[in-house]
């Protein structure tokens, strides 16, 4: 990180004051994110409203920001679906993780992670484009398909029903 002279005073302070609540720890590097804007976090929840009944219809049980994998390599998605309640400060895997775009994050680049870590389904929604996309594991990675196969849902029958933010 550019200008900071003392790197481990600055975790300390954004963790006594929760402020590292989003950031990351990419295989022993830390990723510093801010928390998301108004916009991104209206988003998020008109987005889990919308998604609630799928969820339920599936059994999966929703969970808001956590920490995915383990102590020194983890990545923090928007919301997450499980397979039975998540349980500890390290969720090794989860069914469904959502991620909802940011200028400047680094979504499609936790693809690798994600799969390693053994996700069915990515949602990513872009704010900018006011689009949602599936993306179903095959293999390694991901490719993106025009449906939640776990929540039994379109990618367009998502975008058209989200209340996007103005």
């Amino acid at each position: 990180m550019l200008g900071v002279d003392d790197l481990e005073a600055l975790i300390a302070r954004r963790r006594a004051s929760g402020a590292d609540l989003f950031d990351e720890v990419w295989e022993g590097t830390y990723h510093v994110a801010p928390a998301p804007t108004a916009a991104h976090a209206l988003l998020d929840t008109r987005l889990t409203i919308l998604l609630d009944p799928y969820a339920q219809a599936a059994h999966l049980e929703g969970t808001g920001p956590f920490n995915l994998g383990v102590q020194d390599n983890f990545r923090v998605p928007d919301h997450g679906y499980h397979r039975g309640e998540p349980v500890g400060t390290w969720v090794p895997t989860a069914a469904i993780v959502v991620e909802i775009l940011s200028p400047d994050d680094e979504t499609f680049d936790k693809f690798g992670f994600y799969a390693a870590a053994g996700v069915d389904e990515l949602i990513i929604v872009d704010p900018a484009e006011r689009l949602i996309r599936c993306f179903r594991r095959d293999g390694d990675g991901y490719a993106e398909a025009a449906r939640s196969d776990l929540l039994g849902v379109s990618s367009p029958e998502l975008t058209t029903r989200l209340n996007w933010p103005a």
